[in-house]
């Protein structure tokens, strides 16, 4: 297994950047890559069940990157650490052209939400969705979730009340949680727009194969694993 891989260039080497640091303020623990030749495959953690009782589902972003090398490996590493190795090669990177060599952090971690593997086939085109519905569920939901989440309730409750606010379907979008358009938001998947600004139609595509939806832009994918109901009792 590769202990190392090779970015095209220092532009590719920001664009991971920015993505880790993004998905850092959602979910700092750890991030999962996955290389299969010449392709890297980035997930991060948005959302994800804790304990058989949450009927929350999983979501993730996704980036992928073209590698400069093949390489092969599967493995979760600390985010954090990731981050800083991408930044001091930032810092010392003097060709913007050449390629650039990122070694993977030591140490390992295991995250539940990087035991499940989303398909890499199999994926059939649901309904389209505009961009703005997306946002607005986002806006939404950050609202809900503040009015519910006094300061000083205890972690546990927390995240019940951000399962139950972002596990709720998108009126018009019956398969897509709000969570899903959280993270499109947060990772930068959706084009930027204040609330007083009119967007642009943006199209959202969205597929579907099993359990699990994929939320498609020109800048990532949401990937999201509904709970079956045989898990909950």
């Amino acid at each position: 297994m590769s202990s190392q891989f090779s970015l095209a260039d220092s532009l590719s080497l920001s664009d991971l950047q920015v993505f880790l640091s993004r998905g850092a303020r959602v979910d700092d623990g750890a991030v999962r890559l996955v290389a299969d030749g010449t392709v890297l495959a980035v997930y991060v953690a948005v959302f994800y069940p804790v304990g058989l009782l949450d009927a929350g589902p999983t979501v993730l972003g996704l980036r992928t990157f073209a590698l400069h090398h093949s390489a092969v490996f599967d493995c979760v590493v600390p985010l954090r650490a990731m981050i800083e190795r991408l930044v001091r090669l930032q810092n010392d990177s003097l060709d913007a052209t050449a390629a650039v060599t990122v070694a993977l952090p030591p140490t390992v971690l295991t995250a539940t939400w990087a035991a499940i593997t989303p398909p890499r086939s199999g994926w059939l085109p649901r309904e389209s969705a505009d961009a703005s519905v997306l946002s607005l569920a986002a806006r939404l939901g950050i609202s809900e979730v503040a009015s519910l989440v006094p300061d000083g309730l205890g972690e546990q409750l927390v995240h019940r009340v951000r399962s139950t606010v972002w596990g709720k379907a998108i009126d018009g979008l019956d398969e897509v949680p709000a969570g899903a358009a959280f993270a499109a938001v947060a990772l930068g998947f959706l084009p930027e727009s204040k609330p007083s600004q009119r967007m642009t139609p943006h199209e959202v595509r969205i597929f579907g194969v099993g359990s699990w939806l994929r939320l498609s832009t020109e800048h990532g994918h949401v990937l999201v694993k509904r709970r079956s109901a045989s898990l909950l009792g």
